[in-house]
């Protein structure tokens, strides 16, 4: 497919508008086939990997590695957490409209990622894992974050997305329900208030009581309490059971 580098890893990230939580794409990533031995110069990482002419695309008119491909060099390469956010922020542009998820296409997307996973390749397990773990419904890094230190903690059964009907009739969506504690969870990233590019509200101030008000209909209409954590939260999972915990939110067992 022409001619030229073709971008991979934390590059082919960026074409593909994935996530890097906790990594900054510091060096430009490029195949390159028929070498002995990848090779890091002049800030160029040269990987040595021969992969078929379908894991290559173009995307921005630039040659690229596949959306499946690209997240499982990431899924062998990066942390858990940049890897399942990277495969979250995937599946959700390939196999999730209006929150609704395609069954079809989100069962293909995972084949695919597990098509490549070759017995002995160095960190196939973990793409494997991810494969299995990826959701499309989560909207943000740090909802993907959250969720893998949910996991670690012993939370299997957690509501995404959770609709809820308002007492006026508008429809709002939780990150996380947890069920057994008649609670819900929110990710709350300073972005949504801060940022006028992500807030809805004109300003902070009006952004925060609209989120202030959304709460306090949630809980009239529920019943059920919500907990909210940040970016602090999330650096471990003790840190996260912590939070958890002094809402009286523990996993089952």
């Amino acid at each position: 497919m022409g001619e030229g580098p073709v971008f991979s890893h934390t590059s082919a990230a960026v074409l593909w508008d994935l996530p890097l939580f906790g990594k900054t794409a510091d060096l430009v990533h490029v195949l390159l086939q028929g070498r002995r031995h990848s090779r890091t110069e002049a800030g160029v990482r040269r990987h040595d990997l021969e992969i078929p002419d379908t894991d290559t695309v173009q995307r921005h008119g630039m040659r690229c590695t596949s959306l499946a491909r690209t997240v499982f060099d990431l899924s062998r390469t990066l942390s858990a957490e940049a890897a399942i956010s990277a495969a979250d922020a995937a599946l959700r542009s390939v196999a999730t409209r209006s929150r609704r998820i395609d069954a079809d296409v989100d069962s293909a997307w995972r084949e695919e990622l597990l098509s490549l996973c070759s017995p002995g390749l160095r960190g196939v397990r973990r793409a494997r894992w991810v494969a299995e773990f990826a959701d499309g419904r989560v909207q943000l890094p740090g909802e993907s974050v959250s969720r893998l230190q949910l996991d670690r903690l012993g939370f299997r059964e957690v509501g995404l997305q959770v609709p809820v009907v308002g007492s006026g009739g508008a429809q709002y969506f939780l990150d996380f329900g947890f069920r057994r504690s008649r609670a819900f969870g929110e990710f709350d990233g300073e972005g949504k208030y801060l940022e006028s590019a992500l807030r809805k509200a004109p300003t902070t101030s009006d952004a925060v009581l609209e989120e202030k008000r959304r709460e306090d209909d949630i809980r009239g209409v529920t019943g059920w309490r919500l907990v909210r954590w940040g970016s602090a939260h999330i650096g471990s999972a003790d840190l996260l059971g912590n939070r958890l915990a002094a809402f009286g939110i523990h996993p089952p067992g």
